[in-house]
């Protein structure tokens, strides 16, 4: 599944990247992110509460900052396992000047879920991928907007 789009965030761009890269400011806007720690500058690991449908599942997700060019653009490669799925993901944004000293954030995902929450169908994993982005996104400026 692939996921895409432009957020705009009244805060300047070296703001919003030193947030960004951050696993313990991102990670609060995280829906059903339950911890963070923190491996080394580049490694993570997160777990993570996720409800799709009537299946609930508790994942276990590596994170890697695999390329960064501050403050423009960051690539983050990910694989999270829970009893019976796993899910791989790359997701890669773009920071730009916006309006007003704001910044323009572009985004993109490439998401693959296997096992149980996989049979639930893509329509209704992206529709909850979807809302929970948005909830990101939205938690995100209303850091970085205050």
């Amino acid at each position: 599944m692939k996921f895409a789009g432009t957020t705009d965030i009244a805060a300047p761009r070296d703001r919003v990247w030193a947030f960004v890269i951050d696993p313990n400011q991102v990670g609060q806007c995280g829906p059903g992110v339950e911890s963070i720690e923190v491996i080394d500058d580049t490694h993570f690991k997160a777990t993570a509460k996720v409800g799709i449908g009537f299946i609930s599942a508790r994942f276990v997700v590596n994170m890697e900052l695999a390329e960064q060019d501050a403050p423009d653009r960051a690539v983050i490669k990910a694989h999270g396992q829970a009893p019976g799925s796993a899910v791989d993901a790359t997701a890669a944004m773009t920071l730009s000047d916006g309006d007003a000293g704001g910044t323009r954030m572009d985004w993109n995902a490439d998401v693959t879920i296997s096992g149980s929450l996989a049979s639930l169908g893509a329509r209704l994993i992206e529709g909850t991928a979807n809302k929970m982005i948005g909830q990101t996104f939205d938690c995100m400026k209303a850091k970085l907007e205050a």
